[in-house]
């Protein structure tokens, strides 16, 4: 059944167990944010008029979505539930209903666990390039329940993934850790920048927990291993040109390594952060 994606948390579902735990992923964050949950499916029909019966492919993928929207009704029965069967790339459906989705949400696809050999075109990180809202990466083994971890560069879209990530934290009851890490030998560009950043951000949210931390190191390897205890990471998608098609080195690295759910936030008008 086809449902509007306007202001919807809009998730593909696949046919692995990662998949389903990307839809509780999703799940949790429509509940927090007061979102209906739109789940998608994309049907190869090439592949089901190869098949003896061409009913039989649809009706796998028709049980599919019939079993993930069971999966979210388990953690979270009071978010609104809609399923659609698309034709072609779920990465493109994703890209469509991103342009009037509140966030949409893919798993990893096992990338995490890959090393070095991620591909530039695997579906996670074509997704978190190219969507107009915030991405959702997630990943097969439930985030450990720590903090909403964030990193902050002074840029404006590490601005708004702050901004995003107060008000995600706020929502989830959560601790929030915001981390600013300084490359060695580079100037600091203020010492109080992280925390300036914090204030002027969190005035709407004076109630979240908040710990500070600036880090002399490289920006990838510390985001990374901060993320190792967080129950989700935000980061912007470029902190100098945060259009579509772009993806910085920071967020691409939490992408491919960090072990727990990424947002990479983006397509959010700074001064609606806080939208219910």
């Amino acid at each position: 059944m086809a449902a509007p994606t306007h202001g919807a948390v809009v998730v593909g579902v696949g046919g692995s167990e990662e998949d389903l735990q990307v839809v509780r992923e999703a799940a949790g964050v429509a509940a927090a944010h007061g979102r209906p949950l739109h789940l998608l499916h994309a049907f190869n029909w090439a592949a089901a008029l190869e098949a003896p019966y061409v009913s039989g492919p649809r009706a796998a993928a028709e049980e599919l979505l019939e079993r993930a929207g069971q999966v979210a009704g388990e953690v979270e029965p009071a978010v609104p539930v809609s399923g659609e069967i698309v034709e072609g790339s779920s990465v493109d459906a994703l890209i469509r209903a991103s342009d009037s989705a509140f966030l949409v949400a893919l798993g990893d696809g096992g990338m995490a666990n890959c090393g070095d050999c991620v591909p530039a075109d695997a579906p996670a990180v074509q997704l978190a390039a190219r969507a107009g809202c915030p991405v959702l990466v997630g990943r097969p083994e439930p985030p450990p329940p720590g903090p909403v971890l964030v990193g902050v560069d002074g840029s404006p879209s590490a601005d708004t993934a702050l901004g995003f990530a107060f008000d995600h934290a706020a929502r989830r009851g959560a601790r929030l850790l915001a981390v600013r890490v300084v490359e060695p030998g580079r100037p600091d560009g203020g010492a109080d920048l992280l925390e300036q950043a914090v204030a002027r951000c969190g005035r709407d949210h004076p109630g979240v927990p908040t710990e500070c931390h600036t880090i002399v190191g490289d920006p990838d390897t510390v985001m990374v291993e901060q993320s190792r205890s967080a129950q989700m990471s935000l980061v912007g998608a470029r902190g100098d040109e945060p259009w579509r098609g772009m993806l910085g080195e920071v967020s691409q690295s939490l992408l491919y390594h960090s072990p727990g759910p990424v947002i990479v936030v983006r397509g959010i008008d700074p001064q609606s952060e806080g939208r219910a």
